[in-house]
């Protein structure tokens, strides 16, 4: 256990004035949140199912959307590349965008793909149902061109490029090699957050940031044990070992849960960060956190392991919250402040 290592207070206030002269692209499948907050007071008389009493309606930004919002609300210039539809819910969403400082002059129109819009039901701080209208499947050959294109001639003058894949079709493997090769000829830093249902070559990225359970499937190797150390959890330890190998990253980052997270890397032993949540209302969300804080304090000149505890203290933030959350920077420093008391 690495409880020992801590990251300095002022290291995090430099890292985050730093991060203010960042710039970063954003990349993947967008999508907007509906919240239907109520509450319950009976069950229904027609099946047993609860009743909610509607209160009010809110929107997020959602997917690699809320994504590019974590890296604002950390001080990064961002601009969000992705697809939406010809509809109401992508007026919305740059609304929503434009409100947290992300550049939308990435997103590629589609006219008959519809805006991913997911719609959740919270009763009190229940997460009752949710319910999605999407379009999943391979963009059309002009549609990914068009995109690819503006990715691409975004790079100059970037300092990092994060993927966010949710498995909805607008990540594919011509765009992954098109940034494979424009990062590595610019230096420019690439992470990625993998969906394993979306099989493409992950191979040669700066970051990968699996889940425990992306992650064993990413290795295709089943899971049937959870330590309570992940450095005493060999199936866990086995499967970081044969994604380094084989998808060879800079770094691999497996985030997991309530144990917190695991940075591997080719020749050094794993570093383990416990999690530092005081409490956990709603996990949605905390994965866009720990790739957009970790990648952002790397740009930032962070070292692997100080990434790794600033997106932990970042991860702990939201998931306090309700919905998908950011984190601010006064909110980043306090949480390390509590952590040196």
């Amino acid at each position: 256990m690495n409880d020992g290592v801590k990251l300095p207070l002022a290291r995090v206030r430099s890292l985050l004035r730093t991060a203010r002269q960042r710039r970063v692209l954003v990349v993947g499948d967008v999508m907007l949140d509906q919240f239907l907050w109520g509450g319950v007071r009976r069950i229904s008389p027609e099946a047993p199912v609860p009743v909610v009493e509607f209160q009010r309606e809110s929107f997020m930004a959602g997917g690699a959307a809320n994504v590019a919002r974590n890296l604002t609300a950390l001080g990064a210039n961002t601009v969000l590349f992705g697809v939406v539809g010809s509809d109401a819910a992508a007026g919305q969403l740059k609304e929503l965008l434009a409100g947290d400082g992300v550049d939308c002059g990435g997103l590629v129109e589609v006219s008959d793909r519809p805006t991913a819009l997911k719609t959740r039901v919270i009763a009190g701080q229940q997460h009752v149902v949710r319910i999605d209208r999407e379009r999943r499947g391979a963009l059309g050959t002009r549609d990914a061109t068009r995109l690819v294109d503006a990715v691409l001639a975004a790079l100059p003058g970037t300092d990092a490029v994060l993927v966010g894949d949710y498995g909805k079709g607008v990540v594919f493997q011509e765009l992954l090699e098109a940034l494979k090769r424009g990062c590595r000829e610019r230096g420019i830093w690439l992470s990625a957050d993998p969906k394993p249902v979306n099989r493409v070559d992950l191979s040669g990225l700066s970051l990968v940031t699996p889940n425990r359970k992306e992650a064993f499937e990413l290795a295709g190797i089943e899971d049937d044990v959870h330590a309570v150390d992940p450095l005493s959890d060999p199936p866990l330890l086995a499967v970081a070992e044969k994604l380094l190998q084989t998808l060879e990253p800079a770094l691999l980052l497996i985030t997991l849960g309530g144990l917190g997270m695991l940075l591997c890397r080719k020749g050094s032993e794993p570093f383990h960060i416990r999690t530092v949540a005081q409490e956990v209302f709603d996990v949605s969300g905390a994965g866009d956190t720990v790739i957009a804080s970790f990648s952002l304090a790397i740009a930032a000149g962070a070292s692997p392991v100080e990434a790794a505890m600033f997106s932990n203290h970042a991860a702990g933030v939201v998931v306090g919250k309700v919905g998908t959350a950011t984190v601010t920077p006064e909110e980043l420093v306090a949480s390390f402040v509590r952590d040196t008391v």
